[in-house]
């Protein structure tokens, strides 16, 4: 028996209802034909991957947000030294494995070292846009599955409750006109049915939006990074004509 099921169905089971109408997880249960069966079962998994999705992404964001601002912190020692060569290799640390800033610095960096002039800003550019593309499609990983299981799952349920009414029928037609305790088993599939994806879509739909909201946030903060990094490519770049220049 699914642990949604046990849920749903106890919280019906304890309100009053007259007529001996029994929700019960185990009455539910039982009651249930295969079809339903197998409705509940794919709601209660489609609930695990969303679990799983949103384990799997707070340990990522945790590890690749604190890596990401520890180098944005250590990194501005080697370039305001001027050292391309020690930055390119701090990004590349593997203290520095999961963050996503050190994907898109390290791509700029190597584009604007091997030209330090309006051409290599131009490929570095080019560079922070493709692989903040690359890093943005990493940070969405598993929303489709939140996405997909908050606006489908009371679909789902309508199934469940469907095949619900349809053994309430059933059993209407075997007994020529059954009484509301006959009858309790498959109203407690409808409703179980009906509840169990709506809960499940909730609970998708809260994780989709909080985990939304943190890529939103990390975004923000690469794009600050990144603009922070042109207008240093843009300064090196001019010191070193100077420089060439008074040579």
């Amino acid at each position: 028996m699914t642990l949604l099921l046990t849920v749903v169905a106890t919280a019906l089971a304890a309100e009053p209802h007259s007529g001996g109408l029994d929700l019960s997880p185990q009455a539910v249960w039982a009651s249930m034909g295969l079809p339903a069966r197998l409705v509940l079962i794919t709601m209660n998994l489609m609930l695990v991957a969303c679990v799983y999705v949103a384990i799997e992404r707070v340990l990522y964001f945790m590890s690749a947000r604190g890596q990401s601002r520890a180098l944005a912190e250590a990194i501005g020692a080697p370039l305001k030294k001027g050292d391309l060569d020690g930055a390119i290799k701090l990004a590349g640390s593997p203290a520095y494995a999961k963050a996503y800033l050190a994907a898109i610095v390290g791509a700029a960096l190597k584009q604007y070292a091997a030209r330090t002039d309006k051409h290599g800003i131009a490929a570095a550019d080019r560079a922070i846009e493709s692989v903040t593309l690359e890093e943005g499609s990493a940070l969405r990983k598993g929303m489709n599955i939140l996405a997909t299981t908050g606006s489908t799952t009371p679909f789902v349920g309508l199934v469940g409750t469907i095949f619900g009414i349809i053994n309430a029928f059933g059993t209407m037609k075997a007994e020529g006109g059954a009484d509301i305790a006959s009858l309790s088993g498959a109203i407690g599939e409808a409703l179980v049915s009906t509840a169990v994806g709506i809960a499940v879509a909730i609970v998708a739909i809260w994780i989709y939006n909080y985990f939304n909201a943190v890529i939103d946030d990390i975004l923000k903060d690469v794009t600050v990074s990144t603009h922070e990094l042109r207008d240093f490519f843009e300064k090196d770049a001019l010191r070193r004509s100077e420089s060439a220049a008074a040579k």
